[in-house]
């Protein structure tokens, strides 16, 4: 009679044991099956990738083989060159300003930091001076007590005795006092001295601005160097389009503009407008930027539908071009934000 019940409930024990294991089962099928699917949706987009990158080669490979376009491939490639170069030049310029603009900033938060922390420490420094004083003043008072004491003879030590000790130990327990009062500042001077050295906080929006004008002075150079040929623009146009999508005609037209891709190319290194101008520049760039918002700092880009040339000696020449808006050299990659 007694004997069921027990193995009743270990029946329902194996029950419920054998229903989470089936759950914790269909629980794992269901995580293998979502991976099997995202597994597969990787490798068809896989597919369609090598598919494209594929038709891509064959195109590329048709036109190498019409003697007719081949010129055309070879020019198309040498002006995305240009501008993969005028790319990496501005990237270059944009981190090289930015790398030293947030070394001033640091600097200049560090300087604030340390002026504070001497501060601070010639506050304690100062107070560490006067208790030791103190304590050395009670000192040389406890030495007096005691010599008094000690000199004190037998008729005078009856009445007096008792109360100099009193003294003598009030006075040795200031110096004790002192002493840790000492240490507790000497343990303040020590934190102050290794305080952590406070983390960069970025730069503001001001700043980023400042840069971004000075990168688009930089930008409209390199557009104002290669304009006279018009290999900017085409370095643009090849920069958005595919290879076979531009005509730039016969074989006498293809060299020539490798003819002057290559004279541009010698001489790119060497023209470099000066910090001054680059400066002119961009401040007249910020006169006339706006900003859909407080917090941005990239212009709007209809606000800066200008180039301007400077010469040596200081003659403006503008020219209706908006170098932000067509993204020339891909500009818009390295701007501050």
């Amino acid at each position: 009679m007694f004997k069921s019940e027990p193995e009743e409930v270990q029946d329902k024990d194996k029950l419920h044991e054998l229903y989470w294991n089936r759950a914790e089962l269909k629980k794992e099928f269901a995580a293998l099956r979502n991976e099997k699917y995202a597994l597969q949706d990787r490798i068809n987009e896989q597919k369609g990738a090598t598919a494209r990158v594929e038709q891509k080669l064959q195109h590329i490979e048709s036109l190498l083989l019409d003697r007719e376009w081949v010129y055309n491939v070879a020019v198309f490639y040498q002006l995305k060159r240009l501008n993969a170069h005028c790319h990496a030049k501005l990237g270059r310029f944009a981190e090289q300003l930015k790398q030293q603009r947030e070394a001033r900033v640091q600097n200049k938060v560090m300087d604030t930091w340390n002026q504070q922390r001497n501060a601070q420490a010639s506050a304690i420094e100062k107070k560490i001076g006067e208790v030791r004083l103190q304590t050395q003043l009670l000192e040389d008072q406890l030495q007096s007590e005691r010599h008094r004491l000690l000199t004190m003879n037998g008729f005078v030590r009856l009445f007096r005795g008792r109360s100099a000790a009193a003294r003598i130990e009030e006075i040795a327990a200031g110096i004790e006092s002192g002493q840790a009062a000492e240490q507790e500042l000497l343990g303040e001077l020590e934190q102050n001295q290794n305080r952590t050295p406070p983390d960069h906080a970025g730069l503001d929006i001001a700043t980023k601005r400042s840069i971004n004008f000075m990168i688009l002075s930089f930008l409209q150079q390199l557009y104002l160097f290669f304009a006279d040929d018009n290999l900017a623009e085409l370095a643009r146009e090849a920069s958005e389009k595919s290879v076979g999508a531009v005509n730039y005609g016969s074989k006498y037209d293809c060299d020539e503009i490798l003819e002057r891709l290559d004279k541009r190319w010698a001489a790119l290194e060497k023209v470099v407008d000066s910090a001054e101008i680059l400066k002119k520049r961009a401040q007249l760039l910020a006169n006339n930027a706006e900003f859909r918002d407080a917090d941005d700092a990239v212009p709007v880009a209809v606000s800066l539908a200008t180039v301007y040339a400077i010469d040596d000696n200081g003659v403006i020449r503008e020219k209706d071009v908006n170098v932000l808006r067509d993204n020339y050299f891909g500009v818009a990659q390295v701007l501050s934000r």
